[in-house]
């Protein structure tokens, strides 16, 4: 279902640049009135791709890249406190009851407990890793945080 691009010339070829008269030439178009169909596409329309410069370097290129980017890092999903009291007191909490109870939609690589909020049960809670702040309140709270 590509649609179409109905192409004229209108206007004498005498007195173009020979790229002007180069393109209408490949489309067929000898003199006034001639008429192409071609289907509706960036090329057609004479489009360029995104980030295009004419030939020049383009900015991307020129810039200087900085730092280290490790392509092989496994990010965490990061949860905070407050989202733990969802529980009942003395529970366990796992990746998998998280995902059950809908706190987190996925969990490819693990979670890290952040430390933002307040806690206010008892929990036994095992993730990937802690914030300093947060084993500090789970442990307030008569809590334990166990790394896995």
């Amino acid at each position: 279902n590509v649609a179409n691009l109905r192409i004229e010339l209108v206007k004498s070829l005498n007195g173009r640049l020979e790229k002007q008269v180069a393109t209408a030439h490949s489309l067929g178009l000898r003199k006034i009135g001639d008429v192409t169909v071609q289907p509706d596409n960036d090329p057609t329309r004479g489009k360029v791709r995104v980030g295009f410069e004419g030939g020049q370097m383009p900015l991307a290129r020129r810039i200087p890249k900085r730092g280290f980017n490790n392509i092989f890092a496994k990010p965490l999903e990061a949860i905070n406190l407050t989202a733990l009291n969802a529980f009942e007191d003395g529970a366990e909490v796992t990746a998998e009851a998280l995902l059950e109870k809908g706190i987190l939609s996925k969990c490819p690589n693990g979670y890290k407990v952040l430390g933002s909020g307040k806690l206010t049960k008892k929990l036994t809670v095992q993730a990937n890793a802690f914030s300093k702040s947060a084993v500090e309140k789970i442990e307030a709270v008569g809590g334990k945080a166990e790394v896995i």
